[in-house]
This record gives C-alpha cells, sequence and structure tokens, in this order.
C-alpha cells in the first residue's frame, strides 16, 4: 500500500509542475499586461462633468388619512403603489435638483365601530398623481459620503374615483350591508329585528368589491393638488446607480377622497418607497485616457536603453557596440555557427572542424604550423588556453608515450600512468605562476618540448 501512495505520490508531482508552470505563466502574463495598461491608460477625474436626467424606478405602500380610517395603519402595511421619477440638478454648485414623478396606486379605508354603526364604512380608489418637487441632498456638507440624507418638497395633480362595498352581489339582486352593533353584518337592519322573523335574519359577508360610485350627484371635483413633502436617505452604490428609501406626505387640498367632509381638515395620504436610479446618460466622473506612449517616472535608460540597436538591452549585452545588421545570440554577442571563436561576420572558413585551431580570420592552423610558431615565440599566461586547443589537435595524431619520463618531471606525472596528459601539464604551468613550483623557466620549455615529443 505505501508503494502505491509513493507511485501516486509521484505522479501527482509530476502533473503539478507543468500545471504550476502554466499558471506561472499565465499570472506573469497578467501582471505583465496589467503593467502596460496602467501606463498607457490613464484615468484622470472631470473636473465640471455634464450631467443628464436620472431615470428612477421604485414601488412602495400607501397609507390614507382621513375621516374614513382603517382601526390600525402602519407606514410599512398599506397598497401597493408604483413611482416613475426623473431628476436633474437645477444649479451649477449641484446642491439642488428636481424631480419629475409619476404615481400610480390604490388609496382603500375600511373603518369598524361598535357604538355608532354609522361609522362602520369604507372606501377604495385609483389614484393617480403626477408632479415635481425641489429635492436638497446636503451635497456642500457631505461630499464624500456614499450614504447621504434628503429632503424636498412640491406640487402635484391628484386624480381619484371613489368608490364603497356596500352591497353584496348574489343571485335574485344584491344585498346591502346592515352592521349591527354586536359586530355582525345582517341582511336587514338591526332597528328591524324584533318585527322580522328569526328565520329570515342571515349573516352576510362581505365579497370586497367596490362597486358604488361614492360621489353620486354631489358636484365636489375627483381631481385636486397636493402637497408632497419627501425624506429619505440615497444610498450611492456606484458613481452610476444609486437606491432611495424614503416616506412622503401627501397634504391634498380636497376633503372628499373619501366622500366625507369635516372640520377637521383635508385628507392626506403617506406613502413610503424605495427606488433605484440610473444615471445612464451624465458624462463620466473619471475618464480613462489613452496615451500613445507610456510616461515612466524615473526611467533609467542605461538600464533598458539598446545603444547598439542589436535587439539585446545593455543590461544584459555582453558585447556592446556590434555593428549594425550582425546576427547576435540571447545575450549580444555576434553568432559563431562553428564555434571557432571568430564570429560568422568575420569568419573566412565558415564550417571549421570542430577542436580546429583558427587564425584571426577563422582559417584553420594545421599542428605543425601551430607546433612551429610556439616554439618560435614565448608564451604568455594569457595564452595557455591554446595549448588546450593545439593537444586537442594532436591528439588526433599521437597515441600513447613513446619516451620515458624524465626524472626531475616525473612529479608531474601525478596520476603514474607514464605520460604527462595536458591537464597536468597544464597543472604545472598554473603552479609556476602561482610560485608553488619546483621547476624554473627554463625547465618549462624543456618540458614544453617533451610534451610534444612523448
Amino acid at each position: 500500500m505505501n508503494r502505491v501512495n509513493a507511485v501516486l505520490m509521484k505522479l501527482l508531482n509530476f502533473a503539478f509542475v507543468p500545471i504550476f508552470l502554466i499558471m506561472s505563466a499565465t499570472l506573469f502574463a497578467q501582471t505583465e499586461e496589467a503593467i502596460m495598461d496602467s501606463l498607457l491608460n490613464v484615468k484622470v477625474k472631470v473636473e465640471n462633468p455634464v450631467y443628464k436626467p436620472v431615470i428612477g424606478f421604485g414601488m412602495g405602500v400607501l397609507n390614507f388619512y382621513g375621516e374614513v380610517h382603517n382601526n390600525h395603519r402602519s407606514p410599512l402595511v398599506g397598497t401597493p403603489a408604483y413611482k416613475l421619477n426623473i431628476a436633474t440638478f437645477l444649479d451649477r454648485q449641484h446642491y439642488f435638483k428636481t424631480n419629475f414623478f409619476l404615481l400610480l396606486g390604490s388609496l382603500t379605508a375600511s373603518e369598524r365601530s361598535l357604538t355608532d354603526t354609522a361609522h362602520n364604512r369604507n372606501f377604495q380608489t385609483d389614484i393617480f398623481t403626477i408632479g415635481l418637487n425641489i429635492h436638497y441632498d446636503f451635497h456642500h456638507l457631505i461630499k464624500q459620503s456614499a450614504i447621504r440624507p434628503f429632503i424636498s418638497i412640491g406640487v402635484e395633480d391628484l386624480q381619484f374615483n371613489s368608490k364603497t362595498d356596500i352591497f353584496r352581489e348574489q343571485e335574485g339582486g344584491d344585498q346591502r350591508y346592515y352592521y349591527w352593533s354586536d359586530g355582525t353584518i345582517r341582511n336587514i337592519n338591526e332597528n328591524l329585528k324584533y318585527t322580522t322573523p328569526p328565520n329570515q335574519i342571515h349573516l352576510v359577508q362581505r365579497d370586497y368589491k367596490y362597486e358604488t360610485d361614492l360621489r353620486g350627484k354631489q358636484s365636489y371635483s375627483q381631481n385636486t393638488l397636493a402637497i408632497p413633502l419627501d425624506i429619505g436617505v440615497d444610498f450611492a452604490i456606484t458613481d452610476r446607480l444609486n437606491l432611495r428609501v424614503g416616506h412622503s406626505w401627501h397634504y391634498t387640498f380636497s376633503d372628499f377622497v373619501d366622500n366625507v367632509g369635516s372640520t377637521k381638515g383635508n385628507d392626506m395620504f403617506t406613502y413610503s418607497y424605495f427606488t433605484v436610479h440610473f444615471d445612464l446618460f451624465s458624462e463620466a466622473k473619471v475618464k480613462t485616457i489613452e496615451k500613445l506612449f507610456a510616461e515612466v517616472n524615473n526611467f533609467d535608460y542605461n538600464l533598458y536603453g539598446d545603444e547598439d540597436n542589436d535587439g539585446i538591452v545593455d543590461l544584459i549585452d555582453k558585447c556592446p557596440g556590434t555593428q549594425s545588421g550582425v546576427k547576435v545570440d540571447s545575450i549580444g554577442c555576434p553568432l559563431d555557427s562553428d564555434h571557432d571563436g571568430v564570429p560568422d561576420y568575420l569568419d573566412k572558413e565558415p564550417g571549421s572542424s570542430r577542436r580546429a585551431i583558427v587564425d584571426d580570420n577563422g582559417v584553420e592552423i594545421s599542428p605543425e604550423e601551430l607546433a612551429a610558431m610556439l616554439n618560435n615565440e614565448g608564451i604568455k599566461r594569457k595564452d595557455v588556453d591554446v595549448f588546450l586547443l593545439m593537444h586537442r589537435a594532436q591528439s588526433r595524431y599521437r597515441g600513447n608515450a613513446s619516451k620515458p619520463i624524465p626524472k626531475k618531471f616525473k612529479l608531474v606525472d601525478s596520476d603514474g600512468d607514464g605520460y604527462i596528459s595536458f591537464d597536468e601539464l597544464l597543472k604545472s604551468i598554473d603552479n609556476f605562476f602561482d610560485f608553488s613550483s619546483d621547476l624554473t623557466s627554463k625547465d618549462l620549455y624543456e618540458l614544453q618540448d617533451f610534451f610534444f615529443d612523448q
């Protein structure tokens, strides 16, 4: 089992390596792209953006306040309503907005009383309002906050058509509701309960169908002005998306929305709502400018420049000053296809044999010519590497040693094989120049001659 686990671990490691490399390459590419994007695309703040109308849609609940009213009322519970809002700024400082709005919904109220049966009343009306208000959101006091309170006041036109539910539809004719003091609804007036046979008195259930026009023959208008007063909070989700939560009071200039006039004052209703506002057309507050050239502060051209234009930046160019048009390798040095030490563009004998010794023009030198040159000239330490090339060339013609090693050179043969190899010769030369050898310069030349003669 342990062996199986070990094999599985090796397979997982083997699979993980390419995945890791691919992920690393992907992340590097994304990072590099992000850096270039940040250099070429610069975001700037627009000082005076052009604002266009903002569109808002929302919904909420309505509650009625008048002579006919629900026994229990809550700003969060009521009849549904829907609002369309179009807003735009009024002033250059953007302190005030004007809102053009449409409100569509229904108002209803149902009153029950056991002590006064005349106050068992109900009504319902569809409403449609169109209005305009002035909106102030404390912008000059709260500038950077995403949460901003507001207040507004305006004027609107209210249209209503109130109806009441006083009949239950049934076969043989509609049945009128009669409210009794015991809280029930019956088919006859409570005053007639003693003169009506008990088997003819029945309970009646409301059908909540508002079928009867309340206005009847009265002359009041079903169109009136109203004053809406709003308070609430705006939440900035983004620069172009705003969420508003608010509550509004609508004071009407009519006391007959519920068809009951009084001296207590005109009718009113409230609207609790939330709306979503979309700024689709205004100029962006922040613009992205795409530059033709990247601007980099503190840019070091000595690190990232390419003085000889060979495609290799100066930071890693090992052969600066390459002639124009010369092909170079990954470190900026001229190509040397045959590896003879002479770059291709100067090589008069391209394709030299492997390990060949060539002159400054790349032309091969025979071992005999090289030996003659070395025997006639002194050897500098920096030219010691020539010995290696020469030895490799000579090794094609020489076999094992044919002469015994002189006694004073016995120590040079460190491996005791009876043959002084080039590595052993090279070590002796290094020891001589490092002052750690007993050989003299004359001995060194003799050792050189013996090396070629052996």
